[in-house]
């Protein structure tokens, strides 16, 4: 691949462009000479694409060389005035392509905002509440007359009412200036934190007024306490001047609301509100905090390991202080003048590490998310580019699509939770693995790589015994706390004597009592939302079914509705089976929303809360069931997975485990392993300060060797006893494992197109190919689905095992009868 970054001057060149299409494939267009000084690689340029379309496209290489097969259409416009897409960023693209079997197209359209991907079927409105006095051009005057009649069009709709082939470009100028809007940026992110400021009355803002309401305030010692916290960190009389948010102010001060509220109502302070992530608050030192000795030793080995190997892994209990190291790494690299990209397995459940990031380094922390503004994330890839803008970053922190961003200057990858599934991206292509593909791009930056966890997956632990990584152990909490006790309780056995109390075993209702009896918390853990999993029929067995999906039901008592988790299929709740007709359709199973309401009987009066996506739909409401907790105004906590991340809460004193069956019991090789992280790492929540905490596991298989794993805390008997496991049946860290799905809306099309290609690949492949199968659940949306997975070695060529594999879906698509089947592959699937 060759870049040619300085401006040309000769006729006859062509640039070979990425379109955010699944073709696997570049598309070559002339250069027109007038565009010639102004094309460069990583730049975006408009073109046409067959009869109508229009997009914008990439372009990835120049040359001179003229397509034979084909006419070559001309580029219409360039969009960029420097380029957005970098050389590095390129090659890792490029990686990508070829390790997870996509194209480039849908790496494109997976890493650039919406804003930097316009194409003919975006949606353009008009901004109403736009006031700029700007002149417009005749052009962009005939676009911004025709929004304002219509407010909502298509760029392809605008294109068929104003002809001109620069018509992208207008329309991105319109954009860019805030007088259009495109349809993903006007809609309100669930996930932008609003947060509530103090600014002091414009009256006051000289030392003579100042000084005389603090005499007055002399009485009420709260309030002056308040006004002079303000003081200090605004700084309002100095040069530095930052903005102070409420719960800075309040930080630490007891009955410190109600003088708030008083101070406002006296004139003397005034509230408002914006969005979190834009924080510019100015931070006049990096006030980090010192290493206990356990964490300075794993500093020096972490340090050692960085000059001989690319990547280490941070083995630390939880509570252990892994994120205090992960933010002395960031400061030595910032002082070099390195980027840093700290990757979280969701930046929903991790408002306690932003908020640590910020007050370590303040407005050089970007926080990146897909469910961020389209204007947020535009402004980061930027500030990423240019190193002279207000907004550059050099720290980023974001979720798996961060590792797409224009890195320029990496020094250090941090990936927290690497063990996380979360990283794997399993719809729409790419399907790539943030944590792998982090790797990569860190070396190609010649950076350094820390993967950290309290459970490492199977695969990296494989990698550091074998040398492969470096490994640095941190097994002392933080304070010295205990890990906590666990209990297992045989619910089999208590429901044989008729002890059960609903769900719940006697001892857990007894637990729970003496917790809050103490003034401590409660957490509940159950990994499945809704009031019961699925209502069946006593009489003939008949499940409720979705009709769109081959899966279950589950109950929603909050909306009194049956709902598909898969495509959100929904219908009132079922009295009658569809099958026989009898009128003994019954409900089995629970998950947390049941849970909630049995215990609001077993503890009527204590204040009950529940975190799962419908209670947590929003990142404003999720934070007010974090922050009612961490004020301890939630007596028991009932959530799924969301509460074992990134939560640390300073009052529980118990968690309850209350269906590990559910977990053990999935069809999947990595089943025991995930049971034995989810239930390690929500059992970290208890007792993290100064107490030990208490954790009680119900299930009917008391015996299973992961149950006793998670209660000893014995991560390396679970290791070697997996490890054996998949040696013996060949799966990774043995082999690579590669999954293609077939897909089609007919039965009969996906079975034999699904038997066509096993066929053809055991041909190649031998018994290293398995199926096809029908997955756990077999249509999905009115889609049916098989599963072919071909294992391969690890010293054979897992590159040419991927040529061989294309080359049999190609030919299977080829045969006419079978060109509208889908075929996915995914490498490395979870």
């Amino acid at each position: 691949m060759q870049f040619l970054f300085m401006p040309l001057q000769a006729s006859s060149f062509f640039a070979d462009v990425i379109l955010p299409v699944p073709l696997k494939r570049l598309f070559t267009y002339r250069i027109p000479d007038e565009l010639l000084p102004e094309v460069v690689p990583g730049k975006r340029v408009v073109v046409q694409f067959g009869p109508r379309r229009f997009y914008s496209a990439l372009i990835f290489q120049i040359h001179q060389i003229e397509p034979g097969e084909y006419e070559v259409k001309e580029l219409i416009s360039v969009l960029d005035e420097s380029p957005i897409v970098n050389p590095l960023q390129f090659k890792f693209w490029e990686w990508i392509s070829s390790y997870y079997m996509c194209s480039l197209g849908e790496i494109m359209k997976a890493s650039l905002p919406a804003a930097l991907k316009l194409e003919s079927e975006t949606r353009i409105f008009f901004n109403t509440s736009f006031e700029k006095e700007i002149k417009f051009t005749d052009s962009e005057e005939l676009i911004m007359n025709l929004m304002a009649e219509r407010l909502a069009l298509t760029v392809q709709e605008i294109a068929k009412i104003y002809k001109k082939n620069n018509l992208l470009k207008i329309v991105k100028q319109l954009v860019d200036s805030g007088a259009l809007m495109i349809e993903e940026s006007i809609k309100k992110s669930p996930f932008i934190k609003q947060e509530i400021f103090i600014t002091l009355q414009p009256h006051l803002q000289n030392e003579i007024s100042l000084k005389n309401t603090m005499d007055i305030l002399g009485k009420a010692p709260k309030q002056l306490e308040l006004l002079i916290k303000y003081i200090q960190l605004s700084g309002i009389f100095t040069e530095n001047v930052a903005e102070v948010s409420k719960k800075r102010v309040l930080k630490d001060i007891s009955s410190a609301n109600e003088a708030l509220k008083s101070l406002i109502k006296k004139n003397i302070f005034s509230t408002y509100e914006r969005i979190a992530q834009n924080d510019n608050e100015i931070i006049t030192e990096n006030n980090l905090k010192a290493l206990s000795p356990s964490q300075e030793r794993a500093m020096v080995q972490t340090r050692a390991y960085f000059e001989t190997k690319a990547v280490t892994l941070l083995h630390g209990y939880t509570a252990s202080g892994k994120t205090e190291l992960y933010i002395h790494l960031i400061d030595e690299q910032l002082k070099a003048g390195k980027q840093v990209l700290y990757l979280l397995p969701e930046i929903a459940l991790t408002t306690q590490i932003v908020n640590r990031l910020k007050d370590a380094f303040g407005e050089k922390v970007g926080i990146y998310h897909s469910k961020f503004s389209d204007a947020d994330r535009v402004k980061v890839w930027k500030g990423l580019i240019d190193k002279n803008s207000s907004n550059h970053y050099q720290i980023i922190l974001g979720v798996r699509s961060s590792v797409l961003l224009p890195f320029t200057n990496l020094g250090l990858v941090i990936v927290d939770e690497e063990h996380e599934n979360s990283y794997k991206q399993f719809d729409p292509a790419p399907r790539y693995n943030a944590r792998d593909s982090s790797i990569v791009l860190a070396q190609l930056h010649n950076a350094k790589t820390l993967l950290g966890t309290a459970t490492p997956s199977i695969e990296t632990y494989f990698n550091s015994l074998q040398g492969k990584y470096g490994l640095v152990e941190l097994f002392k909490r933080f304070s010295n706390v205990a890990l906590p006790s666990s209990t297992v309780l045989n619910i089999s056995e208590a429901r044989s004597r008729r002890q059960m109390n609903s769900i719940f075993h006697p001892k857990l209702i007894e637990a729970i009592q003496q917790a809050l009896d103490n003034n401590t918390q409660v957490i509940l853990f159950q990994n499945r939302r809704g009031f019961s999993p699925y209502m069946q029929c006593s009489t003939c067995q008949t499940i409720a079914k979705c009709k769109n999906c081959d899966v279950s039901l589950t109950y929603h008592k909050n909306l009194n509705h049956l709902v598909c988790h898969y495509c959100g299929y929904s219908t009132s709740k079922i009295h009658q089976c569809s099958s026989c007709g009898s009128q003994t359709m019954l409900m089995h199973g629970f998950g947390t929303e049941k849970i909630e309401d049995e215990l609001a009987i077993f503890f009527p009066g204590r204040r009950i809360a529940r975190l799962d996506l419908d209670t947590a739909r929003s990142r404003k409401t999720y934070e007010k069931i974090i922050l009612d907790y961490e004020n301890q105004e939630i007596d028991i906590l009932v959530g799924t997975q969301m509460i074992s991340k990134g939560l640390d809460f300073d009052n529980v004193s118990m968690v309850g485990i209350l269906d590990a069956d559910q977990m053990l019991n999935f069809p999947d090789f990595r089943a025991y392993e995930r049971s034995y992280q989810l239930m390690s790492q929500v059992s970290g929540r208890a007792g993290r300060k100064d107490t030990r905490g208490k954790v009680f596991i119900q299930t009917t298989d008391v015996k299973n060797y992961i149950i006793q794993d998670v209660v000893n805390n014995d991560f390396l008997h679970m290791y070697h006893t997996q490890l054996a496991e998949r040696e013996m049946f060949n799966y990774p860290p043995f082999t690579k494992l590669i999954k293609l799905t077939i897909k089609h809306k007919n039965q009969t099309l996906t079975d034999n197109a699904a038997d066509i290609l096993a066929n053809n690949l055991k041909q190649v492949f031998g018994n290293r190919v398995f199926g096809p199968e029908y997955p756990v659940i077999s249509r999905i949306n009115s889609w049916y689905q098989k599963n072919i997975l071909v294992k391969i070695e690890r010293k054979a060529s897992v590159q040419k095992a991927k040529q061989l594999i294309n080359q049999e879906i190609e030919k299977l698509l080829a045969i006419s009868e079978y060109n509208s089947i889908v075929v996915l592959p995914d490498v490395d699937p979870m």
